[in-house]
């Protein structure tokens, strides 16, 4: 919580985390202050500090200490992935989420992944893309299957209807035959529900996920990807800046050290005016630096912004796919059940004539329209 430091030896980049012994490691400079002097009052810990304030006492402390051998700074925890800053993993404040016991979208796609080859990184924004996309696709592919279930459904009730007509069977007699003219005809009947069944799942399932966010879905996310992939090229120049910039400064510091170690041990005929051209010029890296650094913080800001505003968008998009789905799905369970309902009432009648059937009422009714006479043969007299 006290913060961290380290020190770096301006004339052979030797660093280390101990304070080192300035008798021993470097000369005696007349402007030289304590190294600690800087630290001791202001012990600041580095996880309350923000980056471009961070940036800002950095640079702070390499001017004020361009007469020391050895400069104190402090270590900042922040990681840079993809030109993207974040901090190091167990360090600094724990991040509270956005939205919490959600799940939303716009907690967990902030870093980048490799893909299946391993070989480039895929933003998290291009994986929720992805996601949509499979969505459309597992729609279509639902639309289809519906499809070739009522091709199975009107060929049933194509062959149902067929079979209704046939004469098999057609000379039966009597109650039993009856209840057989009506199990035919029940055949036509349950072709008939069949067929609307059919009709109603084209209409009332099949186009409804067919025809669900047309081709100018894809269309609105490619308006998304090119929106969230051009704040990333943002980013990737602000941070290329920023690098270009701290270099600048780390030059101009190294320049400086070089021109006042001159001019202290007379090694050249450098003056006191070439000594501020040059400090200068390192103060001018330094607001460069700043500058640059500032302007990457502000593209960096932008790009989470609409990272949370658009992946949040997706997840509602994704909520609508999927209950519209779940909404017509049940549209096919109920038409099913109630195909049913109507294919057992086309068998009720059958059932109650089948009930009906009486061999002793058959054979009666047989015999009277089949009969030939009542008197009965008797024996002859002799």
């Amino acid at each position: 919580p006290e913060g961290l430091r380290y020190y770096v030896n301006s004339c052979n980049k030797e660093t280390t985390w101990r304070r080192p012994s300035l008798s021993a490691e470097a000369p005696q400079r007349p402007l030289a202050r304590p190294v600690t002097s800087l630290f001791k009052t202001h012990n600041i810990s580095a996880h309350a500090i923000k980056p471009h304030v961070m940036f800002r006492l950095f640079y702070i402390i390499l001017f004020y200490s361009r007469h020391c051998c050895y400069i104190s700074v402090f270590l900042l925890f922040l990681l840079q992935i993809n030109c993207v800053t974040f901090p190091l993993p167990g360090e600094g404040p724990e991040q509270q989420l956005l939205k919490p016991e959600e799940w939303s979208y716009c907690d967990y796609f902030w870093t980048d992944k490799k893909d299946p080859q391993g070989t480039t990184s895929v933003a998290g924004f291009e994986v929720l893309l992805q996601k949509q996309l499979k969505g459309k696709q597992m729609q279509k592919e639902m639309s289809e299957f519906i499809h070739e279930r009522i091709k199975i459904e009107e060929e049933y009730a194509k062959n149902l209807s067929k079979l209704s007509l046939s004469p098999l069977a057609a000379q039966e007699e009597g109650t039993l035959g009856e209840a057989w003219t009506q199990l035919k005809k029940s055949l036509h009947d349950e072709a008939e529900v069949h067929l609307k069944f059919s009709n109603k799942l084209h209409s009332e399932v099949e186009k409804p996920l067919l025809t669900f966010r047309g081709d100018n879905f894809k269309k609105d996310l490619k308006k998304y990807d090119h929106h969230i992939a051009d704040l990333r090229k943002q980013l990737a120049s602000r941070y290329a800046s920023v690098e270009k910039a701290r270099k600048a400064l780390a030059d101009r510091q190294k320049d400086l050290e070089v021109k006042t170690q001159q001019l202290e041990i007379k090694l050249s005929n450098k003056t006191e005016e070439d000594i501020k051209k040059a400090r200068r010029k390192s103060t001018q890296a330094g607001d460069d630096l700043m500058r640059c650094v500032d302007l990457y913080n502000q593209t960096q800001s932008k790009w989470f912004e609409e990272m949370v505003t658009t992946s949040m968008e997706l997840e509602k998009l994704e909520v609508e796919r999927i209950e519209w789905i779940q909404q017509h799905l049940r549209q096919y369970t109920t038409l099913r059940h109630e195909t049913d309902m109507f294919n057992q009432s086309t068998v009720e009648p059958v059932d109650q004539l089948l009930q009906n059937v009486d061999p002793a009422k058959d054979r009666e009714l047989w015999v009277k329209e089949n009969k030939t006479g009542e008197v009965r043969p008797v024996d002859m007299d002799i």
